[in-house]
């Protein structure tokens, strides 16, 4: 959890009595703002003096996903750069790629940029 969801969740707290345990948090949040309530089960159980000691473990503690919230699909198809990809010093690096699309070979869009730098270099002068 980010620590900007943290910060949040602690001003939802704000006044419940400390120190307090897991299940009095729960508690108070779920008289206050119930959407907080997911994020604070994550909590350990033990009591907690100050707020900033709540806001501390929602840190340190990895979100996981909440319900209804899809994962992430595993990767298909080959990865970028191909075999290469892995090669710490590739040795093709730099060359056009045999499936760069006729239509704008690199060359060209090399060529246009090396024109507009050389326009607005003489635009500044």
């Amino acid at each position: 959890m980010n620590a900007q969801r943290a910060a949040e969740i602690q001003v939802v707290l704000e006044g419940v009595a400390l120190p307090a345990t897991k299940a009095q948090l729960l508690a108070y949040a779920r008289a206050n703002d119930a959407s907080v309530v997911p994020d604070l089960q994550t909590l350990p159980d033990r009591d907690f003096r100050r707020l900033d000691d709540v806001g501390e473990f929602l840190t340190l503690v990895p979100a996981g996903p909440k319900p209804g919230q899809r994962l992430p699909r595993p990767e298909s198809g080959a990865p970028p750069g191909g075999d290469d990809y892995l090669t710490p010093s590739p040795s093709d690096t730099g060359k056009v790629r045999h499936t760069a699309p006729p239509a704008n070979p690199p060359q060209q869009a090399i060529e246009k940029a090396s024109k507009t730098q050389k326009r607005q270099k003489a635009a500044q002068d």
